[in-house]
């Protein structure tokens, strides 16, 4: 900052489009060393961190793809009577290969259907025009708009934004709100005992201990109960108590939770539970 009597301006920034922080969303501003100087150099770098593969986590732009319910219940009946939970798990690999053979990399899946687009508009422009033209554009058209929602929709998830409800072509400003959402809720470093810590593996480490340390019981309290302090249920009400929840009662508690929360650190949100 520098000021000459009443007016000031700020000389030391660093300027950069929106597409270039698209293609570099892990970017991070630091100031270098002064030294005889009355500004400090600017230094821009790429802060991405190598933390390992990304946890497994259901979209909801799978739902637009036709084939993909069906594919889910093949894969499911091919897992065989195996433990519910186990099943969740071992799903999850068919659904990341699935993943990447028709959702793999978006961008550019809709870049090519975009230019097949422009190759057609060439040709009728040089008078080449036909039924077979005519309707392999409208194809091409319906297809573009699908990839249309369904990146708006793995970004509307991914930036967990809560504005409107209806769809919003701006795909920019969820991305750029995931993309925000990750550079805040990384951990770079950590202060362990007193050092400041740069390494990924100590840095799990240590939380994981934390959290361990935080909700380990070291004392258990013995309570007793006194005659007649708290009354004794009758059988009516034990045999009430013990009796397993009908299918009725699971379907409302499921549908009755928010479709974008994930009941576990399996991956699964509700949304996925209740439409398969």
């Amino acid at each position: 900052m520098t000021c000459h009597h009443q007016s000031c301006s700020r000389i030391d920034r660093v300027v950069v489009s929106i597409e270039w922080i698209e293609e570099f969303p892990d970017i991070r501003v630091k100031s270098g060393p002064r030294g005889l100087s009355d500004h400090c150099p600017l230094i821009v770098e790429d802060a991405r961190v190598r933390g390992g593969p990304r946890p497994f986590r259901s979209l909801d732009s799978w739902f637009t793809h036709e084939g993909f319910l069906e594919m889910v219940k093949n894969e499911w009946r091919n897992l065989g009577d195996a433990q519910f939970t186990r099943k969740l798990k071992a799903l999850t690999i068919p659904l990341r290969k699935w993943h990447k053979d028709n959702f793999g990399d978006m961008d550019k899946r809709l870049m090519m259907v975009e230019e097949e687009m422009k190759k057609i508009d060439n040709m009728v422009s040089n008078g080449t025009y036909d039924g077979t033209t005519e309707a392999r554009r409208r194809a091409l058209v319906s297809l573009c708009e699908k990839w249309y929602i369904r990146k708006e929709i793995h970004w509307k998830q991914m930036s967990r934004s809560q504005h409107a409800r209806n769809m919003d072509k701006n795909t920019r400003f969820f991305h750029n709100i995931a993309s925000a959402r990750r550079r805040n809720n990384r951990i770079d470093t950590l202060m362990i005992h007193g050092r400041l810590v740069r390494n990924q593996a100590r840095i799990k480490v240590a939380i994981r201990g934390f959290y361990k340390d935080l909700y380990r019981q070291e004392y258990v309290p013995r309570i007793g109960f006194r005659d007649g302090l708290v009354r004794q249920i009758d059988v009516d009400e034990a045999t009430a108590l013990e009796v397993m929840p009908s299918a009725e009662e699971i379907r409302e508690a499921v549908w009755d939770c928010e479709s974008s929360k994930a009941p576990g650190s399996d991956g699964y949100n509700m949304n996925f539970i209740k439409r398969c």
